[in-house]
This record gives C-alpha cells, structure tokens and sequence, in this order.
C-alpha cells in the first residue's frame, strides 16, 4: 500500500456567491459564479460543458480552521433528537480536509465563468475542480438513509419565505 504524507492541491478558480457566511439552509435558489483562473485555463477548458444540465463542484470549505474540525463522532447541528455519527456519516464542512462536493444546476458558461444554482458554498471559496454530472456517475442501487438525515436536509435547499 502506498502512503503518501500530504498533497498539495491548488485551486483552478474561486466561487463568486452572494453568501459570505456559512449558514446551514436555503441554499436552493443561490446563484454563483464559478470563475476559472486565466493564469491556467483558457476558455476551450470549459468547451463542451454547457450540453449538460448540472455540475459536480468540488471545492474548499477554506474558513474552517484546523482546531473546528471533527475527527470523531458528534449529533448533526447539535440536534439532541439527532443521533451522535462520525463525521464521515454526515456531510458537515468541518471535515478532516475540508473538501465540499455539490451537484448543482448549470445555467450557463460564458468565458472562463460557469454561473450555477444550488451551490452550497460561500463567497471566495477555493474550487479543485468542476465535473460534468452524468446520470451513469450517480447511484446504480436504490438509495437508503437514516431518518435523521433525511430530517436535516428538509430545509437544506429550500427557499426562504419573502415577507
């Protein structure tokens, strides 16, 4: 088995979002850019994207510090009805290396700038790589989950009510 002691990644881009905070909901109807770096892309590296309806963004949750992330076991947003689960049996940002992934609705590419809706990161975040989403990539078995989760995402991607 090969071990490797650390990796170096460098971001290819940034998210341009109009959230600068990472709250935990409503993220359905948040629209953000995606804009690759002109220093290591050209706009051919995007050819061809726009033929698919969503994207897989994998990116950085860069704002969480070495000293909020979990290495154990803890109750989803501190919900005491909530079981304890390590943190690999849910999907916090205060994960080990702080890799966020998210499957978003593509709505358009112009340039080196993908613009996206449903992508659950904030502003400035540092984007590893974007990913054409295809049917065959997703789960080929029907999908079970515990009730809990199921119960946390409810508002996950809702859109708030406008007074």
């Amino acid at each position: 088995m090969r071990h490797t002691k650390g990796m170096i990644l460098h971001p290819i881009g940034y998210v341009r979002s109009p959230r600068s905070e990472p709250v935990d909901d409503d993220w359905g109807s948040v629209t953000s850019l995606v804009e690759l770096d002109g220093a290591l892309f050209e706009p051919a590296a995007l050819q061809g994207l726009e033929d698919f309806s969503h994207v897989e963004i994998v990116y950085v949750f860069d704002r969480v510090t070495q000293d909020q992330v979990q290495r154990s076991a803890r109750r989803p947003r501190g919900n005491q009805d909530w079981p304890s689960v390590g943190i690999f049996a849910q999907r916090a940002k205060n994960r080990p290396n702080r890799i966020g992934v998210t499957c978003c609705r593509l709505l358009s590419v112009d340039g080196l700038t993908i613009k996206v809706r449903a992508l659950d990161a904030i502003d400035g975040s540092p984007v590893l790589d974007i990913k054409p989403y295809m049917a065959e990539f997703g789960p080929r078995e029907p999908v079970v989950q515990p009730s809990w989760s199921t119960e946390l995402m409810a508002s996950y991607w809702a859109t708030p009510a406008r007074a």
